[in-house]
């Protein structure tokens, strides 16, 4: 019997497929603010959503225009809808005519300087972030760093770890078991992310300000200057155009191990870089330009298509973290926003995540090498420009496969990890959203990114246009049913107590920044023994 099969007849006992109703889940999702002609918005973070330093559910990534909402860990799929929902709906009743952009690839965007960073205030882990975005801006550029993506927050409980674990007699502490299971996980993702590029792949085309003076194999949208595309693209974000990096491309972050995986990632962190030594670490004014010469400033500049987690102290490095507790859940980082989606993500595109998710760790996960390495770069590359080309195969091993034969293989093991995680439901909403979406093998045109070129060819509008009607429809959708009173005090008591926390920080502060960087740093000093 499989591994993955052994598993599924584990959680299927009476008694123990209760377990996996402690599966929690979370999303942060980013979105631009544009103005109602769909510029990028120079105005500042508004101050009705609170501090982005230390508000728990409203924040911003690289630029002050990037709003990114986040979720608390919930115990269902609904539950997370509807929290995101409330975050928009009090996001829009406080930024006035401005919109919220809904694909991930940007609005018309003008020089790079002109794409204001986000802004966390005076102190020094403040400084910090505001010093970390513009050292992105040096490094790749700042129009890069406007696109938009959703992070998709999962973990197992541990009460199904549990099950896990004395099935096969494992002799170790339940973290370790965890730890390992999770970067199993890990491994096979990597493996088959391609399958969520291609189903939710929403960003085929983009506007030709976003590449203006560079290199690209775009080709024009119906003879429209204006737009670039390719035919078959799946989602542009994923590739050479979106969160890629030269300097990255031979960087070998390894996930056969907590240590391995440490080893890789502390040396970027550490070791300096030629080509940022370039940049300097400072102007002749003394104004920061970047954090540090290394090829990472900090964990969070490795692209990565998925990332082991652990909750942080505040100012705790992310690897000290993860090496001192374990892996606590996981975050996947390849999910474009769905523009046919008023929140950019729907309950059947998460139900297949999680499921997804569940095969990929239940399954067995051997290690990888640097052989394999490469060939998931590959089909990641072929999968982004390629997708939805009917005789487009992927490598597998020494032979290539074509990728719709290897989605059915694998909607075919989907099947059953859904029919598990429907025993604890009323209306099989896992094994529904498999069926539902496994016609998109059969019909690429129903992808949102055959979607979306199709709405373009259709209607004669512009990649720009076309993302800007949809801004417009779902600002309507948001602004037509208000928070109900209770709600809007607790979003504004929510802004409110961040503020406070912000001045609080800011006035304890003892240490210069110079003195708080060395303290950060050293914590990647740590023996891996």
């Amino acid at each position: 019997m499989s591994s993955l099969n052994r598993r599924l007849s584990l959680l299927a006992r009476p008694g123990h497929h209760e377990s996996l109703t402690g599966i929690r889940r979370g999303i942060e999702k980013e979105s631009l603010r544009v103005t109602p002609e769909g510029e990028l918005s120079q105005r500042p973070h508004p101050r009705a959503l609170g501090s982005t330093l230390t508000h728990p559910n409203i924040t911003t990534d690289f630029s002050e225009a990037l709003l990114e909402f986040i979720t608390p860990p919930l115990g269902s799929v609904p539950e997370v809808l509807q929290s995101l929902e409330d975050i928009h709906r009090f996001t829009y009743s406080n930024i006035g005519d401005e919109l919220l952009w809904v694909n991930s690839m940007p609005c018309v965007l003008g020089r790079d300087e002109d794409i204001p960073l986000a802004e966390y205030g005076s102190s020094n882990i403040g400084q910090m972030k505001k010093i970390y975005r513009r050292g992105l801006g040096k490094r790749y550029g700042r129009l890069m760093q406007t696109i938009a993506g959703i992070h998709y927050n999962w973990s197992l409980p541990d009460a199904c770890w549990e099950l896990l674990k004395t099935d096969v007699s494992y002799t170790g502490t339940l973290q370790d078991y965890k730890t390992e299971g999770y970067f199993g996980l890990i491994r096979n993702f990597r493996r088959h992310f391609w399958l969520l590029l291609y189903l939710f792949g929403g960003a085929p085309a983009v506007c030709r300000s976003f590449v203006a003076g560079r290199q690209h194999q775009l080709q024009p949208f119906n003879g429209d200057n204006h737009s670039l595309h390719m035919p078959h693209a799946t989602s542009l974000r994923m590739g050479d155009l979106g969160y890629q990096s030269k300097a990255q491309e031979a960087l070998v972050v390894c996930y056969n191990s907590l240590t391995s995986y440490i080893e890789n990632l502390r040396q970027a962190l550490t070791e300096t870089y030629p080509p940022y030594e370039k940049i300097g670490i400072r102007d002749p004014n003394g104004k920061y330009l970047q954090l540090n010469t290394h090829l990472l400033q900090i964990e969070n500049e490795f692209y990565s298509t998925i990332r082991p987690k652990r909750t942080t102290e505040s100012g705790e490095a992310p690897i000290q973290a993860l090496w001192q507790r374990g892996i606590e859940y996981i975050e996947v980082r390849c999910i474009d926003l769905n523009p046919y989606a008023p929140l950019g993500i729907d309950a059947e595109q998460m139900y297949f995540t999680e499921v997804f998710l569940l095969h990929c760790l239940l399954s067995e996960s051997p290690a990888t090498d640097d052989f394999e390495y490469r060939q998931l770069l590959d089909n990641q590359h072929r999968t982004v420009y390629q997708g939805r080309d009917p005789a487009l195969a992927l490598l597998r091993g020494n032979d290539e496969i074509p990728l719709r034969s290897w989605a059915e293989q694998l909607f075919g093991e989907l099947e059953d990890i859904a029919d598990l995680l429907d025993m604890n439901m009323s209306h099989g909403e896992h094994r529904r959203a498999i069926d539902r979406l496994k016609v998109r093998l059969e019909d690429p045109q129903q992808t949102p990114a055959a979607r979306l070129l199709a709405e373009m060819e259709t209607s004669g509008a512009t990649y720009f246009q076309t993302a800007l009607g949809h801004a417009r429809q779902q600002r309507a959708y948001f602004l037509d049913k208000p928070l109900t009173p209770a709600l809007i005090s607790e979003f504004q008591q929510l802004a409110e107590q961040s503020r406070i926390r912000q001045a609080n920080i800011e006035s304890i502060d003892k240490s210069s920044f110079e003195e708080y960087l060395a303290t950060f740093y050293a914590q990647y000093n740590f023996p891996l023994s």
